[in-house]
């Protein structure tokens, strides 16, 4: 009964998609020439026959699975690799990364007829869904053709557990599909047992193995602005967030010269959101994307582009991860650590609970609670002036070791 009902919200979905999608589009939020892809016309070509597919909702996903794939390129056994993701920063993380045999696709609206078509086009030999990817119609229709499904640094979070427990039958039904499961921490582990799920195997947090992206050096334009200032970068901020860190920052302006606040939002749509904020509190601010000269007096510098965090990691000594002041479950703080940045976050990073807790643990991040807290860390964060080389090394040790071990897995299930 509730795969009926899901099954008919979905085709309502699919039916309004071309009114859905226009609004996207004007939003910014979907790739013009692209979006048919999300409704079941393929812009590539499959090659060979042994197809191995990869699914991950953004960002984040798409660039834990690149050391993985990266190892599975040179798999003589692989003829071709697909990876899906649901969102345009991820297409454009993407187009960095240059591969021989891997090419990216938008994932499709999870209807029966469109979730059938996507899979009798492409004909995976394997299918792995990344974290919390869990799209009911094409893990059926997967499963019907006998094709192993893998959901690799599974993670379930209580509030998605609660919501799956009410619909146990039809979570029972989803779940005992994969053949496969990788939680990336025991929580997950043991709501994956309370589905009858039996192929577990609990390893570390995927991301852990995640490289930086190539492109990430300071622009002279940048290091020039930067050099001789004091400054600190609030990253992946959500609405709510900006607020706090431009009153933070009109604190922390009256102990430093020329202090700056680099602000990159989770989702750059929001950006006249932002500016409204920093117009009501007479800050002088500089957008990323401007190509002309970065005025001496800037106050705020707006990064309203997708694909450069890193430039700003690399230039930074102190990160304030968004996501966790507000009740969203947090933000990847492990690619700002890659950098040797101090981690500065909220209360709500249950998402990223197990990473979180490894890096207080080693005095790496700081939980705060306020502004007033906020303020505190990032006067000491900028006293110390010193980046976290041996956790990064340490951080290191354990992504080799995880990406060990869950490529032998993927290559035993491939032969």
């Amino acid at each position: 009964m509730t795969l009926v009902v899901y099954r008919i919200l979905i085709n309502l979905i699919f039916l309004f998609s071309p009114i859905i999608i226009l609004i996207r589009i004007l939003k910014g939020k979907e790739d013009l020439n692209r979006f048919p892809e999300k409704l079941g016309f393929f812009s590539k070509k499959k090659v060979g026959k042994k197809l191995i597919w990869f699914h991950g909702a953004s960002v984040g996903e798409l660039l834990s699975v690149i050391p993985l794939i990266e190892n599975l390129e040179k798999d003589k056994n692989i003829d071709q690799i697909l990876l899906t993701s649901s969102t345009i920063s991820s297409a454009k993380v993407f187009s960095k990364f240059k591969f021989k045999k891997t090419i990216h696709q938008f994932f499709p609206i999870d209807s029966n007829i469109i979730s059938k078509k996507f899979i009798n086009f492409w004909k995976p030999s394997i299918s792995i869904f990344i974290d919390s990817e869990v799209w009911p119609n094409i893990i059926l229709n997967l499963n019907k053709e006998k094709t192993p499904i893998i959901l690799l640094n599974a993670r379930i979070t209580k509030k998605s557990f609660k919501r799956w427990k009410i619909l146990k039958n039809f979570a029972d039904k989803i779940f005992q599909c994969f053949s496969n499961t990788y939680p990336c921490n025991k929580e997950t582990q043991d709501f994956l047992k309370f589905f009858g799920v039996k192929n577990i195997n609990l390893i570390n947090n995927l991301k852990f193995t995640q490289k930086k992206i190539t492109n990430n050096k300071i622009p002279y334009k940048l290091s020039k602005f930067f050099k001789n200032r004091d400054f600190w970068c609030a990253s992946s901020t959500h609405n709510g967030e900006e607020e706090i860190c431009i009153n933070s920052h009109q604190e922390l302006k009256k102990n430093y010269k020329n202090f700056v606040s680099i602000i990159i939002p989770r989702h750059v749509d929001r950006k006249e959101e932002i500016i409204d904020i920093l117009k009501i509190n007479n800050l002088k601010f500089y957008f990323h994307s401007s190509n002309k000269p970065i005025p001496n007096d800037t106050e705020v510098y707006l990064v309203d582009t997708y694909g450069e965090t890193e430039v700003f990691y690399n230039l930074n000594k102190v990160v304030f991860m968004g996501g966790s002041m507000i009740k969203h479950g947090g933000q990847n703080p492990l690619e700002a650590v890659r950098y040797g940045c101090k981690i500065i976050h909220g209360p709500n990073v249950e998402n990223f609970r197990d990473i979180y807790k490894l890096l207080n643990e080693k005095n790496i991040s700081k939980k705060i609670k306020s502004k007033k807290s906020l303020i505190k860390q990032v006067k000491q964060c900028l006293k110390s002036g010193k980046r976290s080389n041996l956790i990064v090394k340490k951080i290191d040790y354990i992504g080799i070791d995880i990406l060990k071990a869950i490529t032998k897995e993927l290559k035993i299930i491939i032969k």
